[in-house]
Formats: structure tokens, sequence, C-alpha cells
């Protein structure tokens, strides 16, 4: 790609979109927000204020045979991640798409191999794999500044009312597993490099998906658990304990939008140690790294052979619920 920045268009006007993916598109680097797809001009409006210029298409067909277009961004339901990402790269487009980009680990066969034939980046939105404090996480355990690591646990939770919300439904792969557990299993085999086998899950269902979803698992000696809701209060959390220390981190998913992201080191007879990170915009880094692979051609940091993991482990846990995926 012989151009300085990457034109980006999105399918659809979601409401993350609008208030965050689009944003960050204009704020990173290298990249600009250039043109959405959307049949309803109302809902166009919005990212127009925030792109002047933007093109806009009545239809997701339109927008991906735009040859003004270097990369798309997919917030679409779930159930449609699959298809319109390797329709995305078979039109040329580069493609960062939200999670759960699959709803099966089998799945990834196919975004593979639309991958590799178009020569076209196919990403998933995980994008607590670009903020630096999951580097600084990974790092420390890896150098043993937690000693033996024993138990690894995780929660992400915040109440949804609306009953017609897209997380409620089954036909669109609704679900808190689905929604937010890609956080707190992604986060485990980030830092720790492990894969958790599933020993154990529980689950409140509502209407054909979970809405509550309880986890026990376990990679080697290290215990893991953790639980993700769509009926509890917001929280969020991931704690590392080992022989040597304990690390804390108090927003390790939606940092700066939940809360700052501090992470907490705390180790037998040393000073606690607090690393802040209150600056840090990881979707705008997000961006970023897609546009330093397609215009660098560096390597991005969570393809899908490491996301293809976390379902794996998803995959898993649907089946100890004995609920069809």
């Amino acid at each position: 790609m012989t151009r300085d920045h990457i034109r980006w268009g999105i399918l659809g006007a979601s409401g993350f979109a609008r208030k965050t993916m689009a944003p960050a598109i204009n704020e990173a680097r290298r990249s600009r927000l250039a043109a959405i797809a959307t049949r309803d001009p109302a809902r166009a409006a919005p990212f127009a204020a925030i792109a002047p210029g933007l093109k806009i298409h009545q239809s997701y067909e339109a927008l991906l045979a735009d040859p003004e277009i270097d990369a798309v961004y997919i917030p679409l339901p779930n159930a449609l991640h699959v298809d319109w990402s390797i329709r995305a790269a078979e039109a040329g487009k580069a493609v960062l798409c939200e999670k759960p980009i699959a709803l099966k680990s089998s799945d990834f066969k196919d975004l593979i191999a639309a991958r590799d034939k178009s020569g076209q980046i196919i990403a998933e939105a995980w994008m607590p794999a670009h903020h630096p404090q999951w580097h600084k996480a990974r790092d420390l355990i890896a150098n043993g500044a937690l000693g033996r690591l024993h138990t690894v646990t995780g929660a992400f939770t915040y109440g949804l009312e609306d009953p017609a919300n897209i997380r409620l439904s089954p036909d669109l792969a609704g679900g808190a597993l689905r929604d937010v557990g890609v956080y707190p299993i992604g986060a485990f085999r980030f830092a720790t490099g492990q894969e958790p086998t599933i020993l154990w899950a529980d689950a409140t269902v509502e209407n054909g998906v979970d809405t509550s979803t309880w986890v026990q698992a376990r990679a080697g000696d290290i215990r893991f658990s953790f639980h993700v809701s769509m009926r509890a209060t917001r929280y969020q959390s991931m704690v590392f304990q080992g022989s040597a220390g304990r690390m804390t981190l108090t927003a390790p998913f939606n940092a700066g939008q939940y809360a700052q992201a501090d992470l907490i080191l705390a180790r037998d007879g040393q000073p606690v140690e607090i690393h802040s990170f209150p600056e840090t915009r990881q979707y705008a880094l997000q961006v970023e790294a897609m546009a330093a692979t397609l215009l660098d051609g560096a390597d991005f940091p969570y393809p899908l052979e490491t996301a293809r993991g976390t379902q794996i482990a998803i995959d898993a846990v649907f089946d100890k619920l004995g609920m069809s995926r």
C-alpha cells in the first residue's frame, strides 16, 4: 500500500461504533474514517459530525465495492461476523471485526482460508492485546515477579435492562459468554501463555441465552475461574496470585471507560507497586496496529490463530453447559 494513511469504512451504525470506534479511527495516527453503510441518514449524521465529508452508502455491498476504502470495521450482531468478514476480505478490504469474530472454533478455518486467499488481514477487535497494561502484566509473570503462578480470577459484569437488546437474542448469537467471556479467557491466555481446560460451568439462561455464567478451569498447576453477567452490577477485575506476589488489574478490559487502568503489584516484604495508564487509548492503539500492519508490514498483535484459542475455550464452556452453539 503506497498511501500514508488508511481509509476506513464501517458496516452499520451501531451505538458502540458511534461512541467509541468512529472517534478512535479518527484519533489514531495514519487512519481516517471515510465511509459508513446505513440506510438511515439520521443514524449516519453523528458519524458525519465526527468525520466531515463522510461518504454514506445505502448498503454494505456498496461500501465494500467502494475502491476508495482500504479497511472496514464490522460491529454487526455476532451471528453476522463470519459472513461479512469473509465477504469484506474477498472484496479486497482489510477487516477489523468486533468480538467474537466467530461462533465456534471451526469457523476459523473459513476465516483463515479467506484471509490467506485474499491476502487481506482479518482480525478480531480484542482491544486488551493493544493496551500496555497487559504487556506489562505478561512481562511480570514471565519474569517471575509473582513466583509460581497459583490462581487467576476474573469478572466482567454489567446490567442490561433493554429486552430488545441484541445481546439477549438467541437468533443473533447473544449471551454474556459470547459478549464478554472473551475478555477474562483472552486475558488469561494473553498474560500466561497457557491454554485453559474447562472443568465446570454453570449459567442462568433466559430466552435461550446465558445472562450469567460461572466457569472453573485449570492450566497445568494454575487454577482459573471467572464470572460474566449481563444481570449484575457493573464490575471488572483480573487478579493473578502467585507464590511470591499478587497482581491486580483494576480496569482490565474497558480501560479508561470503566475506570483508570492501574496494575497493582503486591509482593511479600516489598512496597506495593502501582503502574498507572491514565492516558492510554486502547481503541486508537488497536486501529494504529492495523495501520502498522497494512502500511509497514508489521505483524498484527492478535492474529486469528490467537483468537481461535479463546473460542476453543468458549466452545468447551458451552459443552459443559449443554447449550447448543
